[in-house]
């Protein structure tokens, strides 16, 4: 068993950026297949290099790590699909797949069976995604340093240490693209609104986007502070911040996120539930 193959079970937008990140950081694509029923996918798939098929025991089978990147809803069936193999070469297994717990996955695949699970998010199609990782006590520390490296190939990885705060990590970073984009078409159709032709709105709002959250990524100083650098008293900014916290924005986020995290809770038992 080879200690470099990896076998996605799914062959989604996720399982093809994470093929993609690997594929960038020097794994061979050889040591890469892709497991999907549907044909437009593995030809996707397969124009990297990788080895794809639509048996998913054919692509398990000898993995040392396995990818589950299947939609929640086929979890349980995926999973009791490649038990038998899984049970046989004991590889590390790593779940995409939100609101599935490590306690139903090793109920389908072996109570044995070492498991990561992770909530990534859909940056991850450009390799600036934000993944954060939970191991079972299976999970060995050279098992837990390759989890973190295949999903630090599509951008930032982090742990914790309770499965519980992955239900946080929904709210936060995994629905949290929404929210950004939500606040784009806020700004762009403001701009619209006071003038600005719909393209140079869209341009403005997407590089505004983007400039900030790098000065809040790669510099050393809080938002709390880069915030109020930007914020010049008497000035535009203070005006319009001035208008969101009158307007409750502060405790719509918090109460939206909550909304969030309660649904990942209620998705997650239903699972274990079915």
């Amino acid at each position: 068993m080879s200690t470099r193959t990896i076998a996605f079970v799914g062959g989604g937008n996720m399982a093809g950026s994470l093929a993609g990140g690997l594929l960038a950081r020097g794994w061979q694509a050889a040591d890469i297949r892709v497991s999907d029923p549907q044909e437009d996918s593995r030809t996707r798939l397969a124009a990297l290099g990788v080895h794809t098929t639509a048996d998913n025991t054919e692509a398990v089978s000898g993995a040392s790590i396995v990818v589950l990147a299947v939609k929640p809803q086929i979890m349980r069936a995926a999973c009791l699909g490649i038990r038998d193999t899984v049970a046989r070469s004991h590889p590390l297994v790593i779940s995409i797949a939100a609101g599935i717990s490590t306690a139903s996955i090793a109920a389908w695949l072996g109570e044995d069976t070492a498991i990561v699970r992770c909530m990534p998010n859909t940056p991850a199609m450009l390799q600036c995604g934000a993944s954060v990782l939970f191991a079972t006590e299976r999970v060995g520390i050279e098992q837990r340093r390759i989890a973190h490296d295949v999903m630090e190939s599509v951008g930032y990885a982090a742990w914790v240490d309770g499965e519980e705060l992955l239900h946080a990590v929904t709210a936060l970073s995994g629905s949290g693209p929404a929210y950004v984009f939500l606040m784009l078409e806020a700004m762009q159709r403001a701009g619209e609104n006071l003038g600005l032709e719909p393209e140079l709105a869209r341009r403005l709002a997407a590089q505004t986007a983007l400039g900030a959250a790098r000065m809040a990524q790669e510099g050393d100083v809080d938002v709390v502070e880069l915030r109020r650098r930007v914020t010049s008293p008497g000035g535009t900014t203070e005006r319009a911040v001035r208008v969101f916290e009158q307007s409750g924005f502060r405790a719509m986020v918090e109460a939206a996120m909550g909304a969030a995290a309660d649904r990942s809770r209620e998705l997650a038992a239903d699972a274990a539930a079915g």
